[in-house]
């Protein structure tokens, strides 16, 4: 049994996970910026938490005490042509997914490296491999932090911290509602907007899953010493992975225009 902080909790995947981790046994302390949205979830524990906010992290961790396992869930996204986001917007919101995930590694790491023990699962995005129309920005924020959770891997290892990366596709969640659009149904972008929109489901069989599907493998991640550092998620996660590691750039985009059937 672990002691896990998962960040994010009021809605979608976070608080799937809370759910999932705390049926397997496990302590789960949930953490959301709006306390009261977490007030049905049998946890352990309730804590506010901004993670975009220094001490509100400080505060955060310091009322959980020892934490065993932390899942960096916390995100949202800017959906946008390149040459028209505001780029507070963008700055804002790799202050959350990126240096968010930041603070709580930086605030965690220190004990569990003196324990010798620990885990951290940041939770990215198959944009974190991948970039598309509009998502530049989003996939920026992923990018990073499989970047650095790369250099976690290598980095904490030696002090017995696991580090696992959960790359989930399209998943049917409430993120999609807060995503935060930008000149994308407006000329010169309009067009591109009609054809993208809805293309990505062609790569699945069926429905988007929920995200109890991301919350079962963020718990395997979690119970499971060989995990590895990358777990894409979903049917069109792991097609578009092994599609992408098996061609070149070019090849790789013919193959995604003629099977989404994009134009422009």
């Amino acid at each position: 049994m672990a002691r896990i902080l998962i960040t994010g909790c009021s809605t979608g995947i976070g608080r799937a996970s809370a759910v999932e981790l705390t049926k397997r046994g496990h302590d789960v302390i949930a953490t959301a910026r709006r306390p009261e949205t977490l007030d049905d979830l049998d946890v352990v524990r309730r804590i506010r938490l901004d993670v975009d906010d220094d001490e509100s992290v400080r505060d955060a961790v310091a009322a959980a005490g020892v934490v065993d396992v932390l899942v960096n869930n916390a995100g949202w996204e800017v959906s946008a042509p390149v040459e028209s986001a505001p780029i507070e917007a963008v700055r804002a919101m790799f202050e959350t997914n990126y240096f968010g995930a930041l603070r709580m590694i930086q605030a965690v790491v220190p004990q569990m490296r003196e324990r010798a023990a620990g885990v951290i699962v940041n939770v990215s995005s198959i944009a974190g491999r991948v970039a598309s129309p509009f998502g530049g920005f989003y996939a920026g924020t992923k990018f990073a932090l499989e970047a650095l959770s790369e250099a976690m891997h290598y980095e904490l290892r030696h002090f017995g911290i696991r580090t696992a990366l959960i790359e989930p596709g399209v998943i049917e969640t409430s993120f999609g509602s807060n995503i935060r659009h930008f000149a994308k149904d407006v000329a010169p972008y309009d067009a591109l907007d009609a054809q993208w929109s809805g293309a990505t489901d062609r790569l699945r069989t069926g429905e988007a899953p929920g995200g109890e599907l991301v919350a079962a493998t963020i718990a395997d991640a979690i119970d499971t010493p060989s995990t590895p550092l990358r777990n894409p998620v979903g049917e069109d996660a792991q097609l578009i992975v092994s599609v992408r590691a098996s061609l070149d750039d070019a090849a790789f985009e013919a193959t995604m225009r003629d099977t989404l059937g994009l134009t422009w």
